[in-house]
């Protein structure tokens, strides 16, 4: 079947329409439920919902909303650019996805090792979460990687991983590693264990909620200078907010656009480097050896 085809299209203009939908669905939801306020009105996740629970109530935020149409745009995303994929490359799109795949292949390779080559997917994923997560203020929705509990659960979620790969050298060996160099130093490791989720968490969302507060405190000052300025102009010329044209989205440029996707990259190379440096793969090569010696025996 040619790639032209009426089907084929009809399938691509189905992938991008769900791409499309999703943000507009939460467009439509955030000017729903907004009330109407007065002045600067900077607040955390809105609450939608709760949801009854024996132990404790379980709040559906915004964060979550977001979060939820994030990965739908995700989905749908690669979908797109992997649909009509053939062995020989008739489209554009097809080149893009693939250079994906290279790039990151070759950055898990770079930082982790040929062992975690399987590393891929997830490090793609994090990344694409996390940029298009902090993209959406370019919408006008609440970023799920401005609330600590969205960046606290990506990062609970590497710490498991970090401790999974410690204990694939044996409990007896995880527990050792709090002793090194040398014993005295056991209270200053545990202590480092406990912080790297937290300073994974709060490095993400500190920096992503910093700019967003920035961003909009000086859009409110640049339009309180152009009240001083052109308040003395008659009629509607008063009105005009000169430096509200432009110069915010300068601004948004760089905390919307260069910061989100800087702090998701900084955020996958963290993951790699602590998920990396937790395995000690010569221990575990020993450990195996002396494994399949027994069992031969």
């Amino acid at each position: 079947m040619k790639k032209t085809s009426l089907k084929f299209k009809i399938a691509d203009i189905f992938f991008i329409a769900m791409m499309i939908i999703p943000i507009v669905f939460g467009i439509i939801l955030k000017v729903l439920t907004t009330p109407a306020s007065e002045g600067i009105s900077i607040t955390g996740a809105r609450v939608y919902f709760t949801i009854p629970l024996p132990i404790q109530d379980l709040p559906v935020t915004e964060s979550q909303v977001n979060s939820a149409l994030v990965l739908i745009v995700i989905l749908f995303f690669c979908l797109f650019i992997t649909h009509g994929m053939t062995e020989k490359i008739d489209l554009k799109r097809q080149h893009f996805a693939e250079m994906i795949v290279e790039k990151v292949d070759s950055l898990v390779n770079e930082n982790m090792g040929e062992y975690f080559k399987g590393f891929s997917p997830f490090i793609i994923a994090i990344l694409a979460l996390s940029a298009f997560s902090s993209l959406l203020t370019l919408f006008g929705l609440y970023p799920p990687t401005s609330d600590i509990n969205i960046v606290g659960g990506w990062a609970v979620l590497v710490f498991v991983l970090i401790t999974y790969y410690k204990m694939k050298c044996g409990p007896i060996n995880y527990l050792k590693s709090f002793t090194q160099p040398v014993a005295l130093l056991t209270p200053i490791n545990l202590i480092s264990e406990v912080a790297t989720p937290v300073s994974m968490a709060f490095r993400h969302y500190g920096n992503v909620l910093s700019g967003t507060v920035i961003s909009v405190l000086l859009g409110s000052a640049l339009g309180g200078v152009s009240s001083k300025l052109l308040g003395w102009l008659p009629g509607f010329l008063a009105d005009i907010p000169l430096f509200q044209v432009g110069i915010p989205a300068v601004l948004s440029i760089y905390f919307d656009v260069f910061s989100g996707c800087l702090q998701a990259f900084i955020f996958a190379m963290l993951t790699m480097m602590y998920v990396a440096g937790a395995f000690d793969i010569e221990t575990y090569e020993k450990k195996k050896a002396r494994k399949s010696a027994k069992n031969k025996s």
